[in-house]
């Protein structure tokens, strides 16, 4: 399956891109899917775990099944004050 990845903030620094698509094997999972993302760019492994991760609008948890077409982001804690 396919979904698309959205990155903001750091990651997006991290990657050097806003979106990018990432095939899964069906059944993945959205920690299946930040493990594959910290082996194709192992800087990004400390941020994500510090994300908070939403499927199509809808935050979700790391074992939320993931299904082609989805929109998958990792939101990074916010600061400021």
């Amino acid at each position: 399956m396919r979904i698309t990845i959205h990155y903001f903030a750091a990651l997006r620094e991290i990657t050097g891109q806003a979106t990018e698509t990432l095939d899964l094997p069906e059944g993945a999972t959205v920690g299946d899917a930040a493990v594959a993302l910290a082996g194709k760019w192992p800087a990004l492994k400390a941020p994500l775990a510090a994300c908070v991760s939403a499927v199509n609008r809808t935050y979700v948890t790391p074992d939320t099944p993931l299904h082609d077409g989805d929109e998958l982001v990792f939101i990074p804690p916010l600061g400021g004050g």
